[in-house]
């Protein structure tokens, strides 16, 4: 009997079982060994595609970060409000998101609260987002700058709210844009 070889496991893969083992069992699970135990796979695997664990959860904070900045940029719609919309929308939808970057945003988070590597990339995540967002509450006609970080407060915390059977997070950020939009 010929045994059978598992294709090898790219870089991509390690990153996606991380985001995966983040999610399932919090920051203890990205180890090299854990990681490589739930793949079945050696270590010697992992440390092909990384130097190091910190190389690796350099990766998986640079893959989460590049997703939400492109998710931003990709809201779209036809005026400033209904990007405005859109643009909170995505942020509270994220936990629900199709990608497996994106849903990871509440571990994420709660790694952060004692990773500063990880607390850094989602400050930064979190400056763009709340610029953008005042950018276009400015747009809308609404400057205070405080109304930006309340909207964005909002969709964050909608993200510890979400229910994937009810999608409720996209509609009551819709009620809070349209909230603050009546006060012009």
């Amino acid at each position: 009997m010929i045994a059978r070889r598992r294709p090898r496991l790219t870089r991509d893969d390690w990153l996606l079982t991380g985001l995966t083992a983040l999610c399932e069992g919090g920051p203890g699970t990205l180890g090299a060994e854990p990681l490589a135990r739930r793949v079945g796979a050696t270590k010697g695997s992992f440390y092909w595609h990384f130097d190091d664990v910190p190389g690796f959860h350099a990766a998986l904070l640079a893959l989460w970060q590049t997703e939400a900045k492109t998710a931003l940029l990709t809201a779209d719609g036809t005026t400033d409000t209904a990007r405005l919309r859109t643009t909170a929308q995505t942020i509270a939808d994220s936990a629900i998101s199709d990608s497996p970057a994106l849903r990871s945003e509440p571990a994420i988070r709660a790694w952060a609260q004692g990773h500063a590597p990880a607390a850094r990339v989602v400050a930064s995540v979190d400056d763009i987002r709340v610029a953008r967002l005042h950018d276009l509450l400015a747009a809308c006609g609404i400057g205070n700058p405080e109304m930006a970080r309340i909207l964005y407060a909002s969709a964050t915390g909608m993200q510890a709210l979400q229910d994937s059977a009810r999608n409720t997070a996209a509609s009551a950020i819709g009620s809070l844009v349209d909230l603050i939009l009546a006060l012009r």
